[in-house]
């Protein structure tokens, strides 16, 4: 009996290897065939409808538009077709490709609705709103003023982020060592923490001997309160068990404060440096609409003043991708240097 039974959990092992290898090889990917039909039905209502043409305004690069979307469209047919079949590299596009699936069919129909509701039929009143292809015209024709608008935010956001990190970062941690630092910096940090950044605009204007150096103020202002109050709590709050077992093996105070306290109070400096972030973007489109020569909240107020509703929303875009991408930034930074925090930080 137990020589016929021996064989069995050979063959078990065998057909679970099986069923492993049927769940891990790449299936038909049924959301990029929804996807390359609903990018292809874009181009087509993009080519074959013509546009509604209001008065002067028409609306370049429709064609270019269509032919764009029905690459797409073959592009998605491809992968969808071929990818199953073409081995490990098929198999890794698929696994690329699938979370993004939902958001693909998605923007066909945003950017079939879009189209059809501007250009075609003229729903959406001009100049207010403007088909995609406008964008693309914004995109392709002031690609340098609107690129040198971009370079410019960047520099004054890192300028005014950086400053206002680095102090918060420094009265912070004062604040959460020293009794006798929080005792007078917390009550002016809870007084004037809470006013907005952009109530002080035309007094930084004054005081300030350039309006590019009240904008850095602002933006640091703006960051600063943020990081210096999670950076306070973090320090405050860290274990006093902690300290003790250091004091035990001969710290120093400085060692405490670089060593134990700061490494401690991390996460809670990058849900600042988060937070500042987020506000130094609003403060920095505001004090460029105020007296910056250039950048992109100057590009707005300049687009506004000619009604040229396409090249604003061509730069509201840009701001979204550049405030996306430097939060991305930020979180790639914080994994780095919380690596040794990995699977208790849990945001």
């Amino acid at each position: 009996m137990s020589t016929l039974q021996a064989p069995l959990p050979r063959v078990g092992a065998a057909r679970r290897a099986a069923a492993r290898t049927r769940s891990e090889a790449p299936r038909f990917w049924w959301l990029g065939l929804v996807a390359a039909i609903a990018w292809a039905a874009v181009g087509v209502l993009t080519l074959q409808w013509e546009n509604r043409v209001e008065g002067f305004t028409d609306w370049v690069y429709t064609a270019e538009f269509g032919r764009a979307a029905l690459g797409l469209a073959g592009l998605l047919l491809a992968v969808a077709l071929l990818a199953p079949a073409a081995g490990r590299g098929g198999d890794a596009v698929l696994r690329t490709l699938r979370p993004s699936g939902p958001w693909i069919v998605a923007l066909a129909a945003l950017f079939g609705a879009w189209e059809m509701l501007t250009a075609k039929l003229g729903w959406l009143p001009t100049p207010f709103f403007a088909p995609p292809t406008a964008l693309a015209e914004v995109y392709l024709d002031d690609w340098r003023r609107l690129g040198d608008s971009t370079v410019n935010s960047v520099k004054l956001l890192a300028y005014g982020v950086g400053w206002g990190a680095v102090t918060g970062f420094v009265v912070g941690v004062a604040m959460g060592w020293s009794r006798l630092v929080g005792y007078w910096v917390h009550p002016v940090v809870r007084f004037l923490g809470p006013v907005p950044a952009s109530a002080l605009l035309p007094l930084a204007f004054f005081v300030f001997p350039s309006s590019y150096a009240a904008a850095v103020f602002l933006i640091a202002l703006a960051t600063g309160f943020p990081v210096a109050v999670l950076t306070w709590s973090g320090v405050a709050g860290v274990n006093r068990h902690y300290y003790d077992v250091a004091r035990t093996m001969g710290a120093s105070a400085t060692f405490l404060v670089l060593r134990v306290a700061i490494p401690a109070a991390l996460p809670q400096v990058f849900v600042g440096l988060f937070m500042g972030l987020g506000a130094a973007f609003s403060i920095l489109v505001t004090a460029e609409m105020m007296g910056v020569k250039s950048g992109l909240g100057w590009y707005l107020t300049w687009a506004q003043g000619w009604a040229s509703y396409s090249n604003m929303y061509a730069a509201l875009i840009v701001m979204a991708v550049v405030c996306s991408g430097l939060i991305t930034l930020l979180f790639t930074v914080r994994d780095r240097v919380l690596s040794w925090q990995k699977g208790t930080v849990k945001w």
